[in-house]
Parts: structure tokens; C-alpha cells; sequence
């Protein structure tokens, strides 16, 4: 009889968030493509149109669906109040921190649950976040701290965070992501640039105008450093494209010269950052920085806040810069701020000051960016799995 690791694809189904999207797809692919002799890999996903097609193009070769009688909202406060009927036992994979933590017996039942937590958001910026999903993040952590056999996290900067917020021992591990399999430059980059309508050669953010981007201290980095470059920011939220122009504005940056677009396909993303000089990475939270990974895993210099998490993904593969400490409001550069745009400017000076900087910088992001896969991330989870 083979060993079923049943993995949780509710993103893969009701997507909610772009990057949560892709490691759950790319996760569930790998171990589908590394799984043990006498294993196989099952899904658990909500309910919803055409489920089993769904699932079956994003991850071929699974061997089973268990779909769940409630659509994924549902299911998502079901499970929030230990309410899991029909999911049965077994091991439990989610990529996400969506599972059915309920009591089960691990020792003679061999029932195993583990989830998975790539930021700490609902911890760090509370404010920028709707109130039900902080309420629904905390609780499910309280939740994976009484019944999860292990917690995973992609950085050990963050298992020392998460830590810190419950009773977890032993069961915090590390498996860091990637960038989405097979992901690099697209052979018509220059006309995908051309359909986002962004130029040729330029300086690289990824945020929006929530203080806990730091676009303000990125801005007057880019306005000391003395270079005239475009910038683009991706991911910014439908809607924010005014809010970041005028942060840009604030900071002395040129009219025209930022170019805003919100979330990108993987193609898209890969294209925009063919045509970066370097990705410049304000922020400061633990989670992990995904734009980054995907900078080092195409060879595109970063110059980084000096935070644990940046440390820990960019290694020797980048630049890092005094973050500071404190916040503004929106529009207003703190004394903090201030300080903070000072170092980035000056990292950003030594990575452009020459032609020979950006292409030694270029080859140490892309030496990093092998340290990244999710097929490696897939045999670590499979270890895990046999370690439980």
C-alpha cells in the first residue's frame, strides 16, 4: 500500500494571492516529480468550477482529488474553527497556513499536519491589512501551535520571529522557496516591455504605497545617487499608480520618469526584469522577499535593506544598505527615512559606478540564484515527512 502525501491546493483553485498561487503550483509539481518509491501525492482542494481540470493542468500526475464540500472562503473559516469534516487523515501538506489543524494521533495513527507561513504580516503591519484577515492569520498560527507537526518557513530569520509567538519547540523548520520553475529572461522580452509601455535600462522596485513598502526611502535613494535612470515599480495594487507617483514626486524625482504597473505574470516579470539594471529592496519585513529571488535566479544586481531576512536570502549575491528604523506618514520622508535613502543612495552609487560594478554584481546574483528550486524544496519536504 503506498504512502499518500495529500498536499492542500486551495490557491491553485481559489488563488488569493499571486505568489502564494505559484508556491503551492510549483511545490505540488516538484514533489509530484521527486516522490519516493511506494509514495504518491494527493490533493486536498475546496470546492468550486471545474476543480479536477484545474488542478490537473497546474499539477499533472496526482494521484488522487479529495474535494471539500465548501468553497474556499468557507472552508477557509471552517477550518479556522476546527471544523474539518470528510478530510480525513493521513499526511498533510499545505503550502499556505490553510490545513485542518485538528487533534489527531501522529504516533499510532501515523496522522501528520503541516503547514506553512511566508510572511508575518498580520504581525508587522497590521494596519494595512483588512481586520478579518489578521483575525484569520493569528488564529490559524494559535491553531498550527496546539495541533501542526511542524511549521514551515522559508528563512531561519523568520523561525526566530515565529518562535516568539507560541509554544512551537522543535517544529519550526526551513525550506525556503524559489522562483517559479523555469523562470528567466522570455526571448520577446523587449516587446513585452513594449506592451507594459516601460523603457529600456532601468532601476527596479517591487511595492506600493503602504509605509511598509519604503518606497519613500527607495525614491531618495535614487534621487541622491546621482543617476538618471527610469524607474519602474511592479506590484503596486489596482488604484495605487497616483499615490506612488506622488511619493516619487515628494521625493524629487522627475515627472514621467516612474513608471508604475501592478501585479505581472511570470513571463511579464521575467521580461521586466531583462531590461533592469538593478532591483533596488526598501523593505523590511520578514517575509520573504520574493521579487528579490526571482532578481538573483535572472542575474539582475540588488542592493537590499541590511535586514536578518535579506541577509540570509542575498548572502554574498547583492548589496546591503543601513534600513534605519521608524516610519513616516505617506508623502512625508522621516529624519529615519532620511538616514535610510542616504545608505540605499550610496549602495546604489557603488553598484552603478561603473560598467564593470553592474556586471560583477550581476554575475554574484546569479551564482545566488542557484541556491534556489523547488525541486530541492520538495526533497526537503518529503524528508520532513519521513522525519514526522
Amino acid at each position: 500500500m503506498s504512502a499518500v502525501l495529500r498536499v492542500v491546493l486551495d490557491q491553485v483553485v481559489s488563488p488569493t494571492d499571486a505568489d502564494l498561487a505559484m508556491a503551492s503550483r510549483e511545490l505540488a509539481r516538484a514533489l509530484v516529480a521527486s516522490t519516493p518509491s511506494g509514495c504518491e501525492v494527493a490533493a486536498i482542494v475546496p470546492s468550486g468550477a471545474d476543480v479536477a481540470g484545474t488542478v490537473e493542468g497546474a499539477v499533472p500526475g496526482l494521484a488522487s482529488l479529495a474535494r471539500m464540500p465548501l468553497a474556499r472562503r468557507e472552508l477557509a473559516a471552517s477550518w479556522q474553527l476546527g471544523v474539518a469534516p470528510g478530510v480525513g487523515g493521513g499526511m498533510i501538506h499545505s503550502p499556505t497556513l490553510l490545513a485542518p489543524l485538528v487533534k489527531h494521533d501522529r504516533v499510532h495513527d501515523h496522522d501528520q499536519t503541516v503547514v506553512t507561513l511566508w510572511d508575518l504580516d498580520a504581525w508587522e503591519r497590521p494596519a494595512e491589512l483588512a481586520r478579518g484577515a489578521v483575525t484569520w492569520h493569528k488564529a490559524m498560527l494559535k491553531r498550527a501551535a496546539k495541533h501542526a507537526d511542524a511549521v514551515v518557513v522559508p528563512t531561519h530569520a523568520m523561525a526566530s520571529r515565529v518562535a516568539e509567538l507560541g509554544g512551537f519547540g522543535d517544529r519550526i523548520r526551513v525550506i525556503a522557496g524559489a522562483a517559479p520553475a523555469r523562470f528567466a529572461v522570455p526571448v520577446d522580452e523587449i516587446g513585452r516591455r513594449r506592451e507594459l509601455g516601460l523603457p529600456e535600462g532601468f532601476l527596479l522596485v517591487a511595492g506600493s504605497s503602504a509605509p511598509s513598502a519604503r518606497l519613500p526611502a527607495a525614491f531618495a535613494a535614487i534621487a541622491r545617487a546621482g543617476s538618471d535612470l527610469p524607474v519602474v515599480v511592479i506590484d503596486a495594487p489596482d488604484g495605487d499608480e497616483p499615490a506612488v507617483v506622488d511619493l516619487a514626486a515628494a521625493a524629487g524625482l522627475a515627472e514621467g520618469r516612474v513608471h508604475v504597473r501592478g501585479a505581472l505574470e511570470d513571463a511579464d516579470r521575467g521580461a521586466v526584469l531583462g531590461g533592469a539594471v538593478l532591483l533596488l529592496a526598501p523593505a523590511t519585513l520578514s517575509a520573504f522577499c520574493w521579487r528579490v529571488v526571482e532578481a538573483l535566479a535572472v542575474g539582475v544586481p540588488v542592493v537590499a535593506s541590511d535586514t536578518p531576512t535579506h541577509r540570509e536570502v542575498i548572502l554574498d549575491g547583492g548589496l546591503f544598505a543601513d534600513a534605519g528604523s521608524g516610519g513616516s506618514a505617506p508623502g512625508v520622508e522621516s529624519p529615519a527615512e532620511s538616514a535610510a535613502g542616504e545608505a540605499l543612495a550610496d549602495a546604489l552609487a557603488q553598484v552603478l559606478g561603473s560598467t564593470a560594478a553592474v556586471e560583477r554584481f550581476a554575475v554574484l546574483a546569479g551564482d545566488r540564484g542557484r541556491a534556489f528550486s523547488w525541486d530541492g524544496a520538495a526533497e526537503r519536504v518529503w524528508q520532513l515527512h519521513a522525519d514526522l
